[in-house]
């Protein structure tokens, strides 16, 4: 595989999208296209420094995405979406009735002073803002931190606390 991987990519110094595909091909168990398979191929424009081995990992227990993670100096993640499979219908013969959805219990209200916080590893930082929106656990927020600003977009965690995505997830 990692001769493949180093034939594919030539004397480039960037990771060929073509070899990323045939990888992807393999692990999903099936062709881009299908089910199963990638919806669609890498995009040709990245330019990926080289990486000598990728490593493949599904995205959740939902097999929707394959997330491909290279480690070498030079570290990036590329996410590709999967054309899942269709979920078995259930067997049983009496229909059961749909079950109905029960509204989210708001956590933040439009008007309600929010802790927003932001943070990685090693750091982390909060500053205090208004809440221009409704949001239950997980639903986004927009939040004023400054009245010569526009809002932030958040993710509400509890009452009063919001946090900015793509830090510290």
């Amino acid at each position: 595989m990692i001769a493949l991987l180093i034939a594919l990519s030539g004397p480039a110094a960037f990771q060929s999208t073509e070899a990323l595909d045939q990888l992807v091909e393999r692990f999903a168990g099936a062709p881009i296209g299908a089910e199963g398979g990638a919806r669609a191929a890498v995009d040709k424009r990245l330019k990926l420094a080289a990486c000598d081995t990728p490593q493949l990992s599904w995205r959740s227990p939902a097999e929707d995405a394959v997330v491909i993670r290279c480690q070498g100096p030079q570290q990036w993640r590329v996410f590709v979406a999967i054309n899942t499979l269709p979920k078995a219908a259930p067997t049983s013969v009496a229909a059961a009735p749909a079950p109905v959805a029960a509204k989210p219990e708001l956590v933040i209200r439009r008007g309600d002073p929010v802790m927003l916080e932001a943070g990685a590893a090693g750091f982390s930082i909060t500053r205090e803002g208004l809440a221009m929106a409704d949001a239950a656990v997980g639903g986004r927020v927009l939040v004023k931190t400054d009245d010569k600003r526009p809002p932030v977009a958040a993710i509400a965690l509890s009452p009063g606390r919001a946090r900015l995505p793509g830090f510290g997830d």
